[in-house]
């Protein structure tokens, strides 16, 4: 990340011009037109007072480095200026972040000896100097790929993590991480030899590689070690546990793999909540049962005791003053009948049951059958021929009188009824008794006659 940051700055007009400084370097917004990472950024609220000189600059390097050079010659500086300093060999380029009395505390601050040697401000970054910057810049990419070949080839356990170039390409600062003690004095022949150029070694925590790469934590904010976290401080597990986090290695580490900086930012209001509440081990005594500690919320100072040890049983919620006044009426004897008054159901949990919270369809809205018309089959009824009849007769019931077809409905005309036609009959003439329609009109009386029978 910080590579494009120096990528973007330009080279001044000008001998003796300074730069204007970038935007925000890390991509929040949080730095403004401030010079340098977030992390290194101080705020100058001095810089209005007079007789506000100090001799001494702090200027800023790439990443984190920093250093305090002495402005012997009174160069008229300014913060954002790039400038030449003293460097063992040769000379180095960065930009002033600071001036004036709040560089002593500075000092204080990053705990600098005071028989420390501080080196001298040369001058202002001339047009000649930023381009022999840029070019040894262009170079660390590279540098550090083949680099990490040859650790390999060595068969080093170590990981070159950053490569940083001296403002006059004469040195070359190799940071890497390792867990064990390495012996790299080969490799640091190897890489004299190979990129010509003074080798010093550094190694860093896996915290500083994450502040240097950068990224979004799980917050969704840019990490706090790569923005305007300067200083690290070792994080136990006992402050999870004050503030009741699962001791889950997936959800306690960061992107380090080490535990996540920001569980001690909160630790100490909780260590004094805590305080502030009865001890875990106190038992409250009534005349029914014997209360345990369950849980508490530090924050809200409220306990949860139950009737079992482990076991959320018969559990009643308190707040601290009313767990202390049963307290002091348990050591004077007394037990009273029950630690609230308004218990409500006594042997209900609270806890309901989470399964169901996670249903994948309990955002589901259920659609509402329709009913559908005439004798058709209805939602959720049968092909009964009687109920069809009874929806048809209901039907007929809730009909208007008069032919109209229902409400808001205007009635048919009804057409004038068709006059009956008479049935026609046909008369035959009887048939003589020899012939065969006699013996068959003979056997149908006599089939009459056996039925009227």
């Amino acid at each position: 990340m910080d590579e494009n940051i120096n990528n973007q700055q330009t080279v001044p007009e000008s001998a003796g011009s300074g730069v204007k400084p970038d935007a925000c370097s890390c991509g929040c917004g949080c730095c403004g037109n401030d010079v340098g990472r977030c992390n290194l950024t101080s705020t100058n609220w001095l810089e209005d007072v007079p007789d506000n000189d100090f001799e001494i600059v702090e200027v800023l390097f790439k990443n984190t480095r920093r250093g305090f050079y002495r402005n012997s010659t009174h160069i008229p500086l300014k913060r954002g200026d790039w400038v030449a300093v003293e460097a063992s060999p040769g000379h180095d380029i960065g930009r002033v972040g600071l001036m004036g009395r709040l560089v002593k505390n500075q000092m204080k601050r990053v705990n600098l000896r005071k028989d420390a040697e501080i080196l001298r401000v040369f001058r202002k970054a001339k047009p000649a100097d930023m381009e022999r910057y840029e070019l040894a810049k262009a170079r660390e990419e590279d540098t550090m790929i083949r680099s990490r070949k040859i650790a390999v080839d060595l068969g080093l356990k170590m990981k070159i993590g950053d490569v940083e170039y001296q403002g006059d390409g004469n040195k070359a600062i190799f940071y890497y991480i390792a867990d064990e003690r390495v012996d790299f004095r080969q490799l640091i022949k190897v890489l004299a030899d190979v990129f010509k150029i003074r080798v010093e070694m550094k190694q860093i925590g896996a915290r500083q590689e994450a502040g240097r790469i950068g990224g979004i934590g799980p917050c969704g904010r840019p990490l706090c070690c790569a923005t305007w976290m300067s200083g690290f401080v070792s994080v136990a597990t006992s402050a999870a546990r004050f503030q009741d986090i699962s001791l889950n290695p997936q959800n306690l580490a960061g992107q380090c793999a080490k535990l996540k900086c920001c569980i001690n930012f909160e630790v100490n209001t909780y260590v004094e909540a805590i305080r502030q509440l009865p001890p875990k081990d106190v038992h409250l005594e009534t005349k029914d049962a014997t209360y345990f500690y369950f849980k508490a919320d530090a924050l809200k100072r409220e306990i949860t005791y139950s009737t079992e040890r482990n076991v959320p049983v018969n559990t009643v919620t308190l707040t601290a003053a009313q767990a202390f006044e049963i307290i002091a009426l348990n050591k004077n004897g007394v037990k009273p009948e029950s630690l609230k008054e308004d218990d409500g159901k006594r042997g209900a949990s609270p806890f309901g049951d989470l399964l169901n919270q996670d249903a994948i369809n309990r955002f589901d809205k259920k659609k509402k059958k329709k009913k559908k018309k005439g004798g058709e089959k209805q939602a959720g009824g049968g092909n009964n021929k009687g109920e069809k009849a009874n929806n048809k007769q209901e039907k007929a019931n809730k009909a208007p009188q008069g032919g109209g077809d229902g409400p808001g409905k205007p009635e048919r005309k009804q057409r004038p009824a068709k006059p009956q036609r008479m049935e026609k009959k046909t008369f035959r003439p009887r048939k003589p008794n020899g012939e065969d329609g006699a013996h068959s009109d003979n056997g149908k009386s006599k089939q009459n006659n056996a039925s009227s029978e």
